[in-house]
């Protein structure tokens, strides 16, 4: 009797534990002796697609790439166990990890020379893969994919170049607090409260939400530069010094900590504008002639049409374009040549 009442709470719950079912889960197929088989650890299960979108551009008949995260027995996963295993990087085993800083502070820390030197681990460039996946000019193709209303009622680009010139100041002494390694000046938490978008007023273009955004930021940096006197032309110089890597007031948003960005700027401008997409839409369908039933039916088929904008966004991969992943390509390419 126990054991029946066992196996019948496994089936209410499929997560349960089995004993000897190891065979039952389907096994990887055999190897193609013809093909190369390079396995790619990423830093978590969010990452997979990703790079598994990135390495698609190289696979051929000759070279596959399985993307995974590291299979380990403790599950541990992320950034510091990839950097670990740089030892054991080779042709056949690659490593891909978010950048963070390290591209800006290139050889000031030592975690900056690994991320940087090793020759079988490449990184983002970008802060992380979420700075990709908010690659301005792809956000009005995000909202129309969600909505299924292609009309362009806001400027993303045009919205997010002011957005980034008036936060740039504060990233600087971030950034640079960060390459101390002292928080006693602008901590994340500091820096994330500072540029975070708690709306969006979509009059003028975004003009009355920047323009809150410039009077937070301006109250933010003067106690800032009063309160840290001895830093001030430190941070100024810092900013001179990571210009040579493509920082410039106007694109800070690929450099600023990815999460903060997604969560707390790029989420709150895509389910505004969305918002009033889905607005027109149904507008346009009530104001038709269908009534009744058939107006009822139109309705519900344009909402059982309608996506997630974050899963949308998530699956982004109209990124190519930008300055930066046109490093990392060429990161790639070069190790694709290198095999030849």
């Amino acid at each position: 009797m126990a054991g029946k009442i066992r196996e019948k709470l496994r089936t209410l719950n499929p997560f349960a534990r089995r004993r000897g079912t190891a065979g039952d889960l389907p096994q990887p197929l055999p190897a193609d002796p013809d093909q190369r088989l390079v396995r790619v650890y990423v830093e978590g299960y969010e990452d997979v697609a990703f790079w598994r979108g990135i390495f698609d551009d190289y696979e051929t008949d000759r070279l596959k790439f399985e993307i995974s995260v590291p299979p380990r027995q403790d599950l541990a996963k992320g950034k510091r166990v990839l950097l670990d295993m740089i030892p054991e990087s080779s042709p056949d085993l690659l490593l891909c990890v978010d950048s963070d800083f390290d591209y800006l502070f290139d050889g000031h820390t030592e975690q900056s020379r690994l991320v940087n030197e090793s020759p079988y681990l490449f990184h983002t460039y970008a802060y992380a893969t979420e700075n990709y996946l908010c690659h301005p000019p792809s956000l009005h193709r995000i909202c129309a994919k969600a909505t299924k209303n292609d009309t362009l009622i806001f400027d993303f680009e045009a919205f997010l170049r002011e957005y980034s010139r008036i936060i740039y100041p504060l990233f600087l002494w971030y950034a640079y607090s960060a390459r101390r390694k002292s928080e006693r000046a602008f901590s994340l938490i500091d820096f994330r409260t500072s540029v975070r978008l708690n709306y969006l007023d979509l009059r003028d273009n975004g003009q009355p939400t920047l323009e809150w955004l410039q009077r937070q930021a301006d109250k933010r940096l003067h106690a800032l530069e009063v309160h840290n006197r001895d830093w001030t032309h430190e941070v100024r110089l810092f900013g001179e010094q990571i210009a040579e890597y493509g920082v410039t007031p106007y694109n800070v948003y690929y450099f600023m900590q990815g999460h903060t960005l997604l969560d707390n700027v790029i989420i709150t401008l895509l389910h505004a504008v969305c918002d009033k997409l889905r607005d027109i839409t149904t507008q346009r369908i009530n104001m038709g002639t269908k009534q009744g039933v058939a107006l009822k039916n139109e309705i519900s088929n344009y909402n059982n049409a309608l996506r997630n904008v974050r899963e949308v966004l998530l699956d982004n991969e109209h990124y190519k374009d930008c300055f930066l992943y046109h490093k990392l390509q060429n990161d790639i390419e070069r190790y694709v040549a290198s095999l030849k």
